[in-house]
């Protein structure tokens, strides 16, 4: 497949998708599945684990020759210069607890470029996915994020924030939470892709792996919106990421990035976008 046509790979993530979900399915619910705890912390499962290999035999029948990184197998080398991207199951948590929201995130790199995504969420019945200049797609509908202007009118999506490890790192987060209209309920991958949907406006992830970012980096960037690390570089592999509408990112980055005890006039200042 050529990295010219960003929306040849579109095919192959749908079957390796389908490969994926079927395993997760499966296993999904099932009295005894476990999860254990890797060095890093992160929990990890037997139907991670089988995902991975599973869509990594298939990518070597399908796509000879592409490159592999994975969450949990790590690098496999290829000879071309197209990687995969694989996180088998995002919110490895959820789906121990039983809840449906979890997916499995899939990305083409072209170098330093995302050039396509899929998100796919079987037990929500969903499926995002991307390719370069093609548009954002849900189930086969176009996504576009929204066209709010103000902070003080966006909702914004985080996980655990505030918690004391990031908290040291961005100790101004609270100020930026009290900025908006904070929503805690959507973590993990669905809160990038509910900004590309135009459900919110501002999604923020201070803790994550290369895995956890691409495939959703360019699914908000092709529906209209913007996403990078807190520093605002476009790496995948800077460990946060920073999803919006794009009309109020660099407000959201200002915030990140400024003292926690910045004046009241220094406040106002940042909360209100430029506009577009």
């Amino acid at each position: 497949m050529s990295p010219e046509r960003p929306e040849n790979w579109i095919a192959l993530l749908h079957v390796l998708a389908d490969c994926a979900d079927a395993i997760a399915l499966r296993r999904f619910r099932c009295p005894g599945l476990a999860a254990v705890r890797k060095e890093d912390g992160s929990p990890v499962t037997q139907a991670d684990l089988e995902i991975e290999r599973e869509v990594v035999a298939r990518t070597q029948v399908l796509a000879p020759g592409l490159a592999v990184l994975g969450e949990e197998y790590g690098v496999r080398p290829g000879t071309g210069e197209a990687r995969l991207i694989l996180d088998p199951i995002d919110a490895t948590a959820n789906f121990v607890q039983g809840s449906p929201v979890f997916a499995t995130l899939l990305a083409i790199q072209v170098g330093h470029r995302i050039i396509a995504g899929m998100a796919s969420a079987p037990a929500l019945h969903h499926r995002w996915w991307a390719s370069q200049g093609n548009g954002a797609f849900r189930d086969g509908e176009p996504l576009r994020v929204s066209d709010r202007l103000r902070l003080a009118d966006c909702r914004l999506f985080h996980g655990t924030p505030t918690e004391p490890a990031t908290l040291a790192r961005y100790p101004a987060v609270p100020a930026l939470l009290r900025a908006t209209k904070p929503d805690r309920e959507t973590g993990d991958f669905l809160q990038h892709l509910r900004v590309a949907e135009g459900r919110g406006e501002v999604a923020v992830d201070l803790d994550v792996e290369p895995w956890d970012v691409a495939a959703l980096k360019i699914i908000v960037e092709e529906a209209g919106g913007r996403a990078t690390a807190a520093d605002g570089s476009d790496r995948i592999d800077a460990g946060t990421l920073v999803c919006t509408n794009g009309r109020v990112h660099e407000a959201v980055l200002t915030f990140l990035h400024r003292a926690p005890d910045a004046p009241q006039g220094a406040r106002q200042a940042t909360a209100e976008a430029p506009a577009a």
